[in-house]
C-alpha cells in the first residue's frame, strides 16, 4: 500500500469514527429527549385521562407525581451501575423497559393500571438519562466537539418539557390520550436499533468493584421520599404534619447516605467528586435554574390557558418560541461562545437573561397581546437557558474522571429532576396563595390568578439570580475552556 492509499485509508476511518461518534450523540439525546418530554407531555390531556379513567383529582397528580419519584428517585443509583455494569448496557436496558412501559401505559384500562405503568416508564427514564451525560464526556474529548454535544444534551433538558407541553397539546387534540403514549413506541424501537449499532460497547469492572447496595438502597429511598413530600405540598400544605414528617424522614435519609459514603470502602458517591469547586458549583446553579426552569413552563401554560384564554393548541404554540431559541443557541452557537467566551462567562450572561425573562412575564396584563407582551419574554429565557445550560453541565463534569462519569452523570440528572419538582411545587403554591389572598380581597378569578402567577414568576427571577451570584463568587475567571 502507497504512502497517499494509506493515508486515504486512515482518513476514511477516521470519518467513519466521526460519523459513528455523531450518530451516537442523536440516540443519546433521542433517549433524554423522550424521558423529558414524558415529564409534561400527559399534562395538556390530564382531564381527558380523569374522565375516561375515573380518577379523583387528587389522584390523577400521580400520572405525574408517579413517574417523578421513580425517575428522580433512582438516577444515582442508574448512574453508578453504569459505570460498573457498563453504560451502554444500561442506556439500552433502560430504553427497552421506557418503550414497553409506554405501550403499558397508553393501553391502561384502570387508573391503578395507568400509575403504575408510569412507575415503570420512570425506572426506565432513569436509567437512559443517568449515564448520558458521562457517555457523551467520553466520546467527546476535543473541547470545541464536546461543547457541541454537552450543548445538544442542554437543549433537551432545557427545551424537554416545552416541547412536551407542544407535542401532548397536538397529540391530544387531533387524536387520544392514549396515542400520547403509544408515540413513544415506534420512536423507541427505531432508537433502539440505532442504539445498538451505534453505541460503543464497554465492560465495565462488575458490581465487586463497587457496589454499595446499602448506601444505594438509602439514597434512592430518601430521594423518592423527598419528590413524594414535594408533589403532595399542594394538597396538604407546607406547614401540615405530613409534609413536615416526610420531608423530615426524607432529610434524615440522606444524612445516613452521607454518614454511610463517609465509611464504605466502596461507596455509591465517592467523595472525591465532591471535592472539586466546579462539580459542586455547577450541581447548585443547575438545582436553582431547574426550579425556575420547571416552574416557568407549567405557571406559563396556566396563565396562557386561565387568564388569556388560549386553547391547547394555541397555548403550546406561544410556548414554542423558547424551545426553537434554545435549540439555535445550544445546537448552533453554545460551542463557538463556550470556546472563545468560556463557561463561566457564558452562565454569567445566559442567567440574567433568563431573569429578565421572568419579569417582564411578572409584568403581562390581563389582555395582553402576545407579540408584545409575551414573545419577547420567551425569546429571552430561550436565549438565557441556551447560553447557560450546556456551560453548566460542561464546568460540572470538567473535573470527573472517565471512571466516574456515569455517576456524575447521575448526580448532575438526580439534582435537575429534584431542583424541578422543588421549584415547581414551591412556585405553585406561592401562586396559588397570592390568589386566594387576592380572591379573598374582592378581586375577579382573572386578575386574582394573574396576580399568583406574577408572584411566582419573581420568585422564580429571584432564584435565577441566586444562581448568578452563586456562579460569580464561587468560579473563579479562568482560561477560555472555562478552567
Amino acid at each position: 500500500m502507497t504512502e497517499s492509499e494509506t493515508v486515504e485509508a486512515q482518513s476514511a476511518r477516521t470519518s467513519t469514527r466521526d460519523r459513528t461518534r455523531w450518530a451516537a450523540l442523536v440516540v443519546l439525546c433521542t433517549g433524554a429527549l423522550m424521558a423529558i418530554v414524558d415529564e409534561t407531555i400527559v399534562n395538556i390531556a390530564l382531564p381527558v385521562i380523569r374522565r375516561d379513567l375515573g380518577f379523583t383529582q387528587s389522584g390523577l397528580a400521580w400520572v405525574t407525581g408517579t413517574y417523578l419519584v421513580a425517575y428522580a428517585g433512582l438516577l444515582l443509583l442508574s448512574g453508578r451501575l453504569g459505570d460498573l455494569l457498563g453504560r451502554k448496557r444500561v442506556f439500552v436496558t433502560g430504553f427497552v423497559v421506557f418503550t414497553a412501559s409506554s405501550a403499558w401505559c397508553g393501553a391502561a384500562w384502570t387508573a391503578p393500571v395507568l400509575v403504575a405503568g408510569r412507575f415503570v416508564q420512570g425506572l426506565g427514564a432513569a436509567m437512559m438519562t443517568a449515564v448520558l451525560l458521562g457517555m457523551i464526556v467520553t466520546l467527546f474529548t476535543d473541547t470545541r466537539e464536546r461543547a457541541t454535544a454537552i450543548g445538544a444534551f442542554g437543549f433537551v433538558q432545557a427545551a424537554g418539557g416545552s416541547i412536551g407541553t407542544f407535542v401532548g397539546g397536538m397529540v391530544t387534540e387531533v387524536a387520544s390520550w392514549h396515542a400520547v403514549f403509544f408515540l413513544n413506541v415506534p420512536i423507541g424501537l427505531i432508537a433502539l436499533g440505532f442504539a445498538v449499532r451505534f453505541l460503543a460497547s464497554e465492560r465495565g469492572p462488575g458490581l465487586a468493584a463497587g457496589a454499595d447496595f446499602t448506601g444505594a438502597a438509602i439514597v434512592t429511598s430518601a430521594l423518592m421520599v423527598g419528590i413524594y413530600t414535594v408533589i403532595t405540598v399542594e394538597d396538604v400544605g407546607w406547614g401540615s404534619p405530613h409534609t413536615i414528617g416526610f420531608g423530615a424522614l426524607s432529610l434524615a435519609l440522606l444524612g445516613a447516605f452521607a454518614w454511610r459514603q463517609r465509611r464504605a470502602a466502596r461507596p455509591l458517591l465517592p467523595p472525591r467528586l465532591l471535592r472539586s469547586r466546579r462539580t459542586v458549583v455547577a450541581n447548585v446553579v443547575t438545582f436553582l435554574i431547574a426550579g425556575a426552569m420547571f416552574g416557568f413552563m407549567i405557571v406559563s401554560v396556566l396563565m396562557l390557558r386561565g387568564v388569556l384564554g388560549y386553547g391547547a393548541r394555541d397555548a403550546a404554540l406561544a410556548m414554542l418560541p423558547a424551545p426553537v431559541v434554545i435549540g439555535t443557541i445550544s445546537l448552533g452557537l453554545s460551542a463557538r461562545l463556550i470556546g472563545r467566551f468560556g463557561h463561566r462567562r457564558m452562565i454569567l450572561v445566559g442567567l440574567p437573561l433568563i431573569a429578565a425573562g421572568l419579569l417582564l412575564l411578572a409584568r403581562v396584563p390581563h389582555d395582553a397581546a402576545y407579540v408584545v407582551d409575551v414573545l419577547p419574554a420567551m425569546l429571552l429565557i430561550g436565549a438565557g437557558f441556551g447560553s447557560a445550560l450546556p456551560a453548566v453541565m460542561a464546568t460540572g463534569m470538567a473535573d470527573v474522571a472517565p471512571d466516574d462519569s456515569g455517576t456524575a452523570s447521575g448526580l448532575f440528572n438526580a439534582v435537575l429532576q429534584f431542583g424541578g419538582a422543588i421549584g415547581l411545587s414551591v412556585l405553585t403554591v406561592v401562586a396559588t396563595t397570592r390568589t386566594e389572598t387576592l380572591l379573598t380581597g374582592g378581586s375577579g378569578e382573572r386578575e386574582a390568578l394573574l396576580g399568583g402567577y406574577a408572584v411566582a414568576y419573581a420568585v422564580a427571577a429571584v432564584v435565577v439570580t441566586a444562581a448568578f451570584v452563586t456562579a460569580a463568587v464561587v468560579l473563579r475567571t479562568g482560561r477560555t475552556d472555562g478552567r
